[in-house]
């Protein structure tokens, strides 16, 4: 009977050993349980962190290239801009030239010249602005004054083009200074 009572003791004490073991494994799987939720958790984190930097590179590179282009278009402005005073005095030239009577070649070298800037500057957007005889018109011309008009049908009307207005685009890039009929 003692040995019953000792074997009895044996298996109450593996028993409680092997309930404890389970109890401490259960204490660990709970454990693991909660590490491997914070490791989803901050996978989570670390994705919507790398989408967020995805759309925010993409807008950066998406804004880089508006500004390359604007500043692009900027230059060609500002160089195209530069040449109109140029172009103002070649029609001055060719203005000169016709009433005059000395030269044909001076008329044909100029009138050249001028074709040869004008079709360039063409080929890079540039339109003239037509004014004269026109309704006044505030988005294309620049009134420098008024003048009474000989008809009544002039009213309101360019009478007369001072400097020649320009668009590059479909955008003003020189209002046209003008006369109108008042």
């Amino acid at each position: 009977m003692a040995e019953k009572t000792e074997k009895t003791e044996k298996k109450n004490k593996n028993t409680a050993a092997l309930e404890a073991r389970i109890e401490g494994l259960g204490e660990e799987l709970e454990e693991v349980k909660k590490a491997r939720e914070e490791a989803e958790k901050k996978v989570q984190d670390v994705k919507a962190d790398y989408l967020r930097l995805m759309a925010e590179f993409d807008t950066f590179r998406r804004r880089t290239a508006e500004e390359k282009l604007a500043l692009t278009e900027s230059a060609a402005s500002d160089t195209i801009k530069g040449l109109l005073p140029i172009l103002d005095d070649c029609e001055i030239a060719l203005a000169t030239l016709e009433k005059s009577t000395d030269s044909d070649a001076a008329k044909e070298g100029t009138q050249m010249i001028f074709t040869k800037l004008t079709s360039y500057l063409k080929g890079k957007g540039l339109e003239k602005i037509d004014a004269k005889g026109k309704d006044f018109d505030t988005e294309l011309h620049e009134a420098v004054t008024t003048f009474p008009a000989p008809e009544e049908s002039l009213k309101g009307k360019v009478i007369d083009v001072v400097q020649t207005g320009y668009t590059l685009g479909g955008k003003v890039l020189r209002y046209a200074k003008v006369v109108v009929g008042a």
